[in-house]
């Protein structure tokens, strides 16, 4: 079974947009650029050529990559909304228990993850345990780097 790919409809849409792009303007950009330098002259010593011609590899490379996740995406719709469970799309605001530090996350698919960002996977290990949980509740995360153990606060949606 092929990889399946978690996304947003904000996300889906990104993409398409990305894609579009990508194919139209950046590809007559690109092409433009290897005519020009093409008209050097010389192609095995032309270096603005050969970065070109990189910038194309690059193109296509995330054009297959947008198009395999468009092929693969499975929109996100979130069964737990009406519940106030913690679920794909939504946020949560979570005390651990041991710091007393409380945080807000983004629960996302895997293609949004961005923990800089506070934006988790569901896949993550925070993810696997928060999911499902309203708040009031606790939950234990066991991470690579130790177990510690989590209250939800507070479960909200945007959008």
């Amino acid at each position: 079974m092929a990889k399946e790919f978690k996304i947003t409809s904000l996300r889906l849409a990104d993409l398409e947009k990305e894609l579009n792009y990508l194919k139209t303007t950046r590809e007559r950009e690109v092409a433009a650029m290897i005519a020009e330098a093409r008209s050097y002259g010389d192609l095995s010593e032309n270096s603005e050529y050969d970065a070109a011609k990189d910038e194309q590899g690059r193109l296509y490379a995330r054009i297959a990559e947008i198009e395999d996740i468009l092929a693969h995406a499975v929109i996100i719709e979130d069964e737990n909304e009406a519940s106030g469970r913690v679920g794909l799309g939504c946020s949560v605001t979570v005390r651990n228990l041991k710091t007393g530090v409380e945080t807000t996350y983004k629960i996302t698919g895997s293609q949004e993850a961005n923990p800089m960002l506070f934006k988790l996977s569901d896949d993550s290990p925070f993810g696997r345990a928060a999911v499902g949980k309203a708040a009031g509740e606790k939950f234990l995360v066991n991470a690579p780097a130790g177990s510690y153990e989590m209250l939800v606060l507070d479960v909200t949606r945007e959008g």
